[in-house]
């Protein structure tokens, strides 16, 4: 076989393939989804954000009313107004998502856990809820704020995917904010995308999740293959049994 510099590059890319260096939406050959023996990110102190939602935004809730968001029957939303200017999780009312349809956006959202921890209460029942791009990729609300749990399950993580890059949580009961950018992800013919999604989290300011490609999707010790969806779905949040406040919440969609 002659090799010229077209041959090398060609065999270095088959080397790198065959040997599993380079494996389309692999999460970690490492570590086991949600395994609680995974070393957790460094813990950091965040500073302060103007979180106004730019001209160009759709505001999807102001602390006015819940008017822009339904239960997943159709149902206007069950969830309180509080007077902080927030909308609380009403236990056992079922998530919440947008009447508008979304792809690809920017993303502004701010959310409290529940100022006192009661008990012995950590890990996962700790102000426990999610972001759903698509109302199925999710970025995880949980109050880590000195709270042990498995790192791909922390928040600010794509839930069994990914841990944050640090650990960038206020203390229980501050309000924090989650900028987030989707790219959705691109479908051809079949259930496999041509192109997979992409999530970029900034968390208080700090950059936890740096445009990492999305595996698929699902929920505890799990993470599904993509499945053919339409290119605009709503955002949800989830309930999850736990009072996690929401405030300030708007959206950019971005071009595909």
């Amino acid at each position: 076989m002659k090799f010229n510099s077209k041959t090398k590059i060609i065999t270095a890319a088959a080397f790198f393939l065959s040997s599993g260096l380079i494996i389309a939406g692999q999460v970690s050959k490492e570590w086991s989804t949600n395994n609680t023996d995974r070393p957790r990110p460094d813990t950091i102190t965040p500073g302060k954000t103007n979180t106004a939602p730019p001209s160009d935004a759709i505001v999807l809730f102001d602390g006015k009313n819940i008017n822009e968001w339904v239960h997943a029957n159709g149902e206007a939303a069950k969830w309180k107004l509080v007077e902080d200017g927030g909308m609380e999780v009403q236990r056992g009312t079922g998530g919440i998502q947008t009447k508008q349809k979304f792809g690809s956006c920017q993303l502004h959202i701010e959310w409290a856990s529940p100022a006192v921890v009661n008990g012995n209460v950590k890990g996962q029942g700790r102000g426990n809820s999610g972001v759903f791009l698509q109302n199925r990729y999710e970025v995880q609300i949980l109050d880590s704020y000195k709270n042990e749990t498995y790192a791909d399950g922390q928040a600010a993580s794509i839930y069994g995917q990914y841990p944050p890059l640090v650990n960038a949580c206020k203390p229980s009961g501050e309000w924090q904010t989650y900028d987030i950018i989707f790219t959705a992800p691109v479908f051809g013919k079949g259930n496999e995308p041509i192109k997979r999604g992409r999530i970029t989290v900034i968390h208080n300011g700090v950059l936890v999740q740096n445009n990492v490609e999305i595996a698929g999707y699902g929920g505890w010790k799990e993470v599904k293959d993509y499945t053919k969806h339409p290119d605009r779905l709503p955002i949800s949040l989830q309930d999850h049994g736990n009072p996690v406040r929401y405030r300030n919440i708007w959206i950019r969609p971005l071009k595909d």
